[in-house]
């Protein structure tokens, strides 16, 4: 099962699982689950192939659904809240799908349910490219990853994901960059998920697009819309507070079952 961090509660509120993005980790989401917490018991996982998840030979949108349903069977309370940005929103949203009953609320964070034709397997082969027998702190790998990346928020993100003991990345390299035209598409999944729905976006960020909302709606017939101010595509670390007072609104302006 998928490894995950536990943000504990006395209040009663119901239990919230979080699923991260592509190269994103539980810990990653740490003060924002305990922030959260205080409302509630809140789950923070490791996705497949990710963290200290174990590491599987495939990275499917149904598997990694699947990998999200066991975790709210064995360690939650069903039906649970569960908040997926990016990569772990396309999951949540076909758990939902595919398995309402588990699901209460849902935030989508960022992503929508279509293909995209940008890629991210440049950051798959900056990652490649780093001379793990070098680095002896997160320092010399984003010295190494600043000849392939840009922004220094990526560099420190991705090098949360380097096991400096052990010299290697908690990243499937190969499996995700074989899999990267699963995960940039959207699986067919019939049916629809009737319960309430929060698409929450960075206004700076085109990945949730107004001409997306019909087939959104058809999916998600009761699904909300809402943007933050000054955040792009990784609004939960560019706009935390804002990101968190979002989630919060939403989840208490829905009663619970």
């Amino acid at each position: 099962m998928l490894n995950t961090i536990l943000q504990s509660s006395e209040s009663p509120a119901t239990n919230l699982l979080i699923a991260h993005g592509l190269y994103g980790s539980a810990r990653n989401w740490g003060v924002i689950a305990k922030r959260l917490s205080d409302r509630g018991p809140v789950i923070a996982a490791d996705m497949r192939n990710h963290g200290l998840s174990p590491w599987y030979d495939t990275h499917s949108y149904p598997d990694m659904a699947g990998d999200l349903a066991e975790v709210i069977e064995e360690e939650m309370t069903a039906p649970a809240d569960v908040l997926g940005h990016s990569m772990g929103g396309k999951a949540a949203m076909v758990l939902a799908l595919s398995r309402p009953e588990l699901v209460n609320r849902l935030i989508v964070a960022d992503i929508a349910p279509v293909g995209y034709k940008h890629t991210q397997i440049q950051y798959i082969d900056a990652m490649r490219a780093v001379n793990l027998s070098q680095i002896e702190k997160r320092s010399d790998a984003e010295a190494q990853l600043a000849d392939h990346v840009e922004d220094k928020t990526l560099m420190s993100f991705f090098t949360q994901s380097l096991d400096l003991k052990e010299k290697r990345w908690r990243l499937n390299l190969d499996v995700l960059a074989r899999d990267m035209p699963k995960i940039l598409d959207f699986p067919e999944v019939s049916g629809t998920f009737d319960g309430p729905v929060l698409f929450l976006s960075g206004a700076k960020s085109d990945y949730v697009r107004r001409e997306d909302r019909d087939l959104i709606k058809g999916l998600f017939p009761n699904a909300q819309f809402a943007k933050i101010p000054g955040a792009g595509h990784w609004l939960h670390a560019e706009q935390p507070r804002d990101f968190e007072a979002a989630v919060r609104a939403f989840l208490d302006g829905h009663a619970d079952p």
